[in-house]
């Protein structure tokens, strides 16, 4: 049966939008656990985008001058292509580093760890290149990128877990991932600097939790 009075799109994106800000905040500690129920009740129970924006006012913002909070390197700066192989071992690049315009990442029967919240990114798109053969790959990045994640699996998968709105931003770097996982996988996290992902998984379980108490069911995912 069709409702008769559906909500608006935008006001349903938009709270989206907010719910993922205010579990990012309380993941950062700018938030605590009443404070996170007492919001996350207000947003679920918003009827004007007006309401919902009201929420994040008053919480820390990205830094001035930033509209993604990604940092972009200089072009000169940016090599064209770098192979990172990890056979029986692990292969991890973390911290502030500058990822090639094409990076390409094999395991075999190993695993590599890419941590982008740091990360000077090429201008445009930068490609992540996986073969994987009984391994992973682990790769985590910052909310303020484009992700496109597009790969073949067989007895493996390509997965994103914490997954959010593309940024708004038609200047945000663009990070595109595919390639072939046989008994592997790539795993995709988003996640902000300095958060662990018991943090994510934390402010996923009171997002799900307050959904479920509204009554709007408790598959939330963030």
């Amino acid at each position: 049966m069709t409702n008769p009075n559906p909500r608006p799109v935008p006001l349903e994106q938009t709270r989206e939008r907010i719910v993922t800000q205010l579990c990012d905040q309380y993941a950062a500690e700018n938030l605590t656990d009443t404070a996170l129920e007492e919001r996350l009740t207000k947003a679920y129970a918003a009827t004007t985008v007006v309401a919902l924006q009201e929420l994040v006012a008053d919480l820390p913002t990205e830094a001035p001058g930033s509209s993604t909070g990604v940092a972009v390197a200089r072009p000169d700066m940016v090599s064209e292509r770098q192979v990172i192989l990890a056979v029986m071992g692990g292969a991890e690049r973390k911290g502030a580093w500058t990822p090639p315009q094409h990076l390409h990442v094999v395991t075999v029967m190993g695993g590599a760890h890419l941590d982008f919240r740091e990360a000077r990114f090429s201008p445009g798109v930068t490609d992540v290149t996986c073969f994987v053969l009984m391994g992973g790959v682990e790769i985590i990045v910052p909310p303020g990128v484009h992700v496109e994640l597009n790969g073949f699996a067989l007895m493996g998968g390509f997965g994103q877990h914490g997954g959010r709105e593309l940024p708004s931003d038609p200047n945000a770097p663009v990070l595109r991932i595919g390639g072939v996982a046989v008994m592997g996988g790539v795993d995709l996290q988003v996640r902000l600097p300095g958060q662990s992902e018991g943090d994510v998984r934390a402010a996923e379980r009171l997002a799900r939790r307050e959904a479920k108490r509204l009554g709007r069911g408790g598959g939330y995912d963030i």
